[in-house]
This record gives C-alpha cells, sequence and structure tokens, in this order.
C-alpha cells in the first residue's frame, strides 16, 4: 500500500487522523506493519504537549506488536516477515560511553518511541533494528503488547533486587503496572504482599498470586511490612510520593525500595530509615530489547497475563480517554484488526 493511517497529536490533546506516505526503511531500520499497540500512561508527554516541540505532529504509542514488512540497509538480523515488538526505549546507537560499557538503557542516543519519535498509534512504524524484540510464537498479539512496557519495567525492577527465594517482596499498586508486578513476584517464587488503596482490591491480588494484602487506607503500610518481618524490596508503582513515602521503613535490613511510578510529587524520607538498617531507594526505568526477549520468554513460560481492554485503531483517541481515567482494567490495546 502506498499509504498508511496513523493519529498525529499537537499541541494539547489534539488528534488528527492523517493518512501518510509508505517510504523504504532507513538504513539500520526497519518497517513494521502494527497488529497491536498498548495504550501507557507515558503516552501523557506525547498527547498533553509535555514535549519541547509539542507543535510538531508526533504519532504517539510505545507498545507495539507487528510484523516486519521492509528491512532497511545494514539490518542482517532481522527480516521480512518476522513478528517482533517496538517498546519506550527505540534502540540503542552502540557508539556513545553508555553503550560502549554495556549500559544500553541509559544510550545517550535512543529514540524514544511515541515521544521523541513516531510510535504505535498508526497502521505503520519505523523503528531501529538495535530495539526489536523478537515475539514469541505461543504470545498473542493482544497480550504481547503492553508487557513490551509495563510487562519490562515490573520485570526489569524485579530482576534487580537481592532476595533470596521466600522473601518478603511487595508491590505498591494495583493497577497497570502492579498488577503485573504481583505475577512476576509470585512465579518468580518471592512471598509477595500487595499494597492498594481499599478492601475491594483484595481478592483480585490474592487472585493474581498475593499472599498477603495491606489496605493502605485503613493502615499504615510501612507498619504493616515490618508486622510481615520487613520486605526485602518494594515495587512502588502508584504515581504517588506521598503513597510511596510511608513505605520505607517497611523495609528489612538492606531492603529497597524501587520506584517505578512517575509522581508529580517528592517523596520524604527520614535520613535515620535509611542509614539504620542500610536501607536504599533507587529508580527504575525498563530495560534493553534482549531484556524484553528474556521477560517475554518468562511471561509466556509461567503464563503470566496482563488485564487488557481493547478498542479499534478508529477509536485511539477514545482509548487514550479511557487510560487517563484510571477506570480501565487494566492495559488498553488498540486492535488494528477490528
Amino acid at each position: 500500500m502506498s499509504t498508511y493511517r496513523a493519529f498525529e497529536v499537537t499541541g494539547n490533546r489534539n488528534f488528527r487522523l492523517v493518512e501518510r506516505e509508505t517510504v523504504a526503511p532507513l538504513p539500520g531500520q526497519v518497517r513494521i506493519r502494527v497488529e497491536t499497540c498498548g495504550i501507557c500512561h507515558t503516552d501523557v508527554v506525547a498527547v498533553e504537549g509535555m514535549r519541547g516541540d509539542a507543535d510538531r505532529p508526533l504519532v504517539p504509542g510505545h507498545e507495539i506488536v507487528g510484523t516486519i514488512e521492509a528491512v532497511g540497509d545494514g539490518v542482517r538480523t532481522w527480516h521480512v516477515g518476522d513478528r517482533v515488538g517496538v517498546g519506550f526505549l527505540g534502540g540503542q546507537c552502540g557508539e556513545c560511553e553508555h553503550c560502549r560499557r554495556g549500559d544500553f538503557v541509559n544510550c545517550e542516543d535512543q529514540p524514544r518511541t511515541g515521544t521523541t519519535v513516531d510510535g504505535g498509534y498508526a497502521e505503520i512504524v519505523y523503528a531501529r533494528g538495535t530495539g526489536l524484540v523478537r515475539m514469541p510464537s505461543n504470545l498473542n498479539s493482544l497480550d504481547g503488547a503492553p508487557l513490551l512496557c509495563a510487562g519490562l519495567t515490573t520485570y526489569s525492577a524485579l530482576a534487580q533486587i537481592d532476595a533470596r527465594p521466600g522473601a518478603l517482596v511487595a508491590v505498591q499498586g494495583i493497577g497497570g503496572l502492579g498488577h503485573l508486578g504481583v505475577q512476576y513476584a509470585a512465579k518468580l517464587g518471592y512471598r509477595v504482599a500487595a499494597i492498594a488503596r481499599g478492601a475491594e482490591k483484595g481478592p483480585l491480588a490474592e487472585r493474581l498470586g498475593a499472599d498477603h494484602y495491606i489496605d493502605s487506607a485503613s493502615e499504615d503500610p510501612g507498619e504493616a511490612l515490618r508486622k510481615l518481618g520487613g520486605a526485602s524490596a518494594i515495587i512502588a508503582t502508584a504515581a504517588s510520593g506521598a503513597a510511596m513515602s510511608p513505605l520505607v521503613p517497611g523495609l528489612a535490613p538492606r531492603g529497597q525500595l524501587l520506584v517505578l511510578g512517575a509522581a508529580p510529587d517528592p517523596l520524604t524520607v527520614s535520613t535515620s530509615d535509611l542509614i539504620f538498617g542500610t536501607r536504599s531507594i533507587t529508580g527504575s526505568l525498563t530495560g534493553s530489547a534482549v531484556e524484553n526477549e528474556d521477560n517475554l520468554a518468562f511471561t509466556a513460560h509461567r503464563d503470566i497475563r496482563p488485564m487488557v481492554e481493547t478498542l479499534p485503531f478508529a477509536d485511539a483517541p477514545r482509548a487514550y480517554e479511557r487510560m487517563l481515567s484510571g477506570r480501565a482494567r487494566f492495559r488498553v490495546v488498540l486492535d488494528m484488526g477490528e
């Protein structure tokens, strides 16, 4: 086809459905026919005009599954017909100092899919070969899309912790990230405490694999974790510094608070809570393309699945609003086939 449809955004939530010319991929890139694209909260950077060049039309979306239909010069390991994924980090440059030291996540010249380069609210996407993720044949495209960002983010955080099997690991927030985090932590062999506001999420947390449920609206979550022996790690997914701050005293000695949720307000921490117990707080972004393949392989093998709501491509603006409302359970995915 000589053209494809895409939803561009400019300014603040100014969506426009356009037709673009289909072109050959640049050297080092491939052209992908999109099958599904997840809607992620990070899409607000593009859609709400938070980027520096908000007047430039941009296609949001960075949880993309599709099939390669053209390969650019210099791409050697990917071929037409390969089923691939593209996440938030669009492929390392391989030349900056961080890349030379093997720290691909912090590459200084890496496109951010759907934020600095066009993403997956479109029938076609162009991506660097270094950013591609091979999709397992036993993982369908609707389930696979959210795993490329939400799944990888929680999986990568859990992969960083230094805890023995059976240790207590807490997941704060049972939402788009947290409902996957509980599943990952349970399948990795940890004793899992899920933390959320309100008693109504307790049964869901148990079904997802949690051994304990802490209602932060009715009890101090840090104190509740101490009563359970202290958490070796806490995966903080709720985008609230005020909600994260009370968790630190619930860490066991040498425990880690890993911050995944990007909150507008700061964390407030007592230095004594860090010093006495040698506790730490660290941020966790996402992972590289090959780490994403590890994530997908583990997910498929252990039958971990996101809870998704699907909408057709034509309803992309409505799908974004559904995600932003907080009422989705728990990931919204565009299905190009509908």
